[in-house]
């Protein structure tokens, strides 16, 4: 049974029984959310494999057996594609799988992104794959895994120190790791799920010089343990889902001649040694790596599915939990509240906005010409850091507003946000990775804040969604200058000096951009969207997550003269007024998002509550034990039989 048929049941704001919406302009919503034309091939597969039995929550599981667990769900999503290799090759199926099954198993999105994108991929993507023995991989014979971080280089790996040297006596590879900084940080390299192979980034030494990072092809584990020279030893249990992180080293392990992937950043030749169409090896380390931008998306796609899901069930949780009316006897759904709805609308506006953006830019960077993939890699990591805050924000503000029941996980939203933590951090941390974009921006980005107005700006309107997209570029083109001021009067001599006073106003100049982007897809899809509810729907949505982002910045923008005193007196109630227009359709925007009936069914906050379904999470009963005598407790002057009961009772 679906929200809207319940709350067709169920009475309204005001009381009048509720009417089924349109379901033309969910069918449009829905549309334009999932990829259009592409729905079914992108998205139809996971959304269905997350409704199955096997991905239901099971309470009381040690960490162990979770991990397992995910393992096992591993080989389901395996099972259920016909070509692995082609997933591998897909970043639209990819960034699908991540939003869909993150929602249910944030372990099982970490492991499909190691295991397709991370190691199959890298495998594919480089010279004759088939060499490498393709089919115990896509079998899952073997699990893949990616071994690149160490524990002293994370965001700067490209100073990584696993070396593998070239044995030109026997033409093997020696793998090893000099020094305990050097080990592989948290790759899932137990004997967990089975044999693994990693793809493990090492520096390439030929006759003692250092070619630069490149990744070799390593069995890890097979039935009876580690391989001789593999060390590898568990973390400890990590924020979230948990997943078999571990400590990995390599003590002189020999590799064939096979192992290393080559392409056109360097191939091994008996008679000329390492030829590059590469000279820098940083550019080398970057090419070898490629595949984190596609894991970039993939974070951003676990994102917006957990922000979709966790709006789907605190929306549901709104309207069918009822608290007292302002009449005695009277009651009324938690989401007649503006308190409480506005919240919820806010998020909604967002998660449309993120989705779009996703969409947008996952196009981008597949159709993106060499010429441009400096600027489009960039995009993406952007894109990454604002969708995996904001989906944490979301589900942060969604766990909230379902109360005390949102502390459990069998209602889903706790492992929301923590989960989201992990992507904010994978595949580079959020901030570094935005603080490169900032320094990139501030003199090689050209913003676009030339807007004509089509009437005196006093008379402008703050409901005019071009106006306000502009408003939104003057936002990112005012801190890009105030970050090259900054930049321009910094200390002189000192680069890092010079950063430190320009890099606030640069971060800044990247949230707006992020922003921008953002607004410039939602306006996309508007244009695309055919059914005028759906469109006119749509078209409040833009309006709300633009104010709402526009609202910290009208100071700036009012002495600039892009405001006048007035607009900054109305936007509140230009927002107040879009709440109004919206939350009658609040359930409408997230039956949308199209989360399967069997999900959420599981979930007893998305069933109002109340259902017998949450014994199936309860302990069993013990057997009942006297009640504790307080008497002994209590000060000596308030066991006096003259005490006042209500005395009492407010010590007890």
């Amino acid at each position: 049974m679906t929200l809207l048929t319940m709350q067709s049941q169920a009475p309204s704001f005001d009381g009048a029984a509720e009417t089924a919406p349109d379901r033309a302009i969910i069918s449009e919503l829905t549309h334009q959310l999932f990829n259009e034309d592409e729905r079914g091939r992108l998205h139809g597969t996971w959304r269905d494999l997350i409704g199955n039995e096997k991905f239901r929550y099971r309470p009381g599981l040690t960490s162990d057996e979770r991990i397992a667990l995910s393992y096992e769900r591993l080989r389901l999503v395996n099972e259920s594609i016909d070509d692995p290799a082609s997933l591998a090759r897909d970043p639209h199926l990819l960034a699908g799988l991540h939003e869909w099954t993150g929602v249910v198993d944030g372990a099982l999105g970490t492991l499909a992104g190691i295991h397709y994108n991370l190691f199959l991929g890298s495998l594919l993507d480089h010279d004759d794959s088939e060499r490498h023995q393709l089919p115990q991989f896509t079998s899952m014979q073997r699990t893949g895994t990616f071994l690149c971080t160490e524990l002293d280089h994370g965001n700067d790996a490209a100073a990584l120190q696993t070396t593998c040297e070239l044995d030109r006596t026997t033409n093997e590879f020696i793998l090893h790791t000099p020094t305990p900084g050097a080990r592989k940080f948290m790759p899932n390299t137990s004997l967990a799920g089975g044999p693994k192979s990693g793809v493990v980034a090492a520096r390439l030494l030929i006759d003692g010089q250092d070619q630069g990072v490149f990744l070799f092809l390593t069995p890890l584990t097979d039935e009876n343990g580690p391989r001789p020279g593999v060390r590898i030893r568990p973390l400890p249990t990590r924020l979230a889902s948990p997943v078999d992180h571990c400590l990995t080293s390599f003590d002189r392990v020999r590799l064939p001649r096979e192992a290393l992937l080559e392409g056109d950043h360097g191939r091994l030749t008996p008679e000329a040694g390492l030829l590059s169409g590469l000279g820098n090896p940083r550019k080398r380390f970057l090419h070898s790596i490629k595949r984190v931008t596609w894991g970039k998306l993939c974070m951003s796609g676990a994102g917006i599915g957990v922000a979709r899901a966790a709006l789907s069930i605190a929306v549901r949780r709104a309207h069918l939990r009822t608290i007292s009316g302002p009449k005695v006897g009277t009651h009324v759904p938690l989401a007649a509240h503006r308190t409480h709805h506005s919240r919820l609308l806010q998020a909604v506006a967002t998660t449309y906005a993120m989705t779009f953006l996703h969409r947008a830019v996952l196009a981008r960077c597949v159709d993106a010409v060499e010429a441009e993939r400096e600027e489009v890699e960039r995009l993406v990591a952007i894109t990454k850091g604002w969708i995996t805050w904001q989906g944490r924000d979301i589900a942060m503000e969604c766990r909230e507003r379902c109360g005390a029941a949102g502390f459990f996980s069998f209602n889903a939203l706790p492992d929301f946000t923590q989960n989201l933590e992990g992507a904010i951090t994978a595949e580079g941390d959020n901030l570094v990775v935005w603080a490169k974009a900032a320094a990139e921006m501030v003199f090689g980005h050209q913003t676009d804040h030339s807007t004509s107005l089509t009437m005196p700006l006093d008379l402008q309107p703050l409901a005019e969604l071009s106006f306000l997209r502009g408003l939104m570029a003057k936002v990112e083109h005012l801190w890009q200058a105030r970050a090259r001021t900054a930049l321009r009067g910094g200390p002189s001599g000192n680069p890092l000096a010079r950063w430190n006073v320009a890099s606030n106003a640069g971060i800044e100049m990247v949230r707006a951009h992020a922003r921008l982007q953002a607004a410039d897809a939602f306006l996309a899809a508007i244009a695309r969207t055919t059914e005028p509810g759906a469109r006119s729907l749509l078209e409040d949505l833009c309006r709300l997550f633009l104010l709402q982002e526009l609202t910290p910045h009208t100071g700036d923008l009012l002495a600039e003269g892009h405001l006048t005193p007035d607009h900054v007196h109305e936007l509140p109630v230009a927002v107040d007024q879009l709440m109004e227009r919206l939350a009658p359709q609040l359930p409408l925007l997230v039956e949308a998002f199209d989360l399967p009936e069997e999900f959420l069914a599981r979930i007893p906050l998305a069933n109002g509550g109340h259902s017998l379904m949450l014994d199936d999470f309860l302990t069993p009963e013990t057997e009942t034990t006297p009640p504790l005598d307080l008497s002994a407790c209590l000060p000596r002057q308030r066991q006096n039989p003259e005490a006042s009961d209500r005395e009492l009772a407010l010590l007890t």
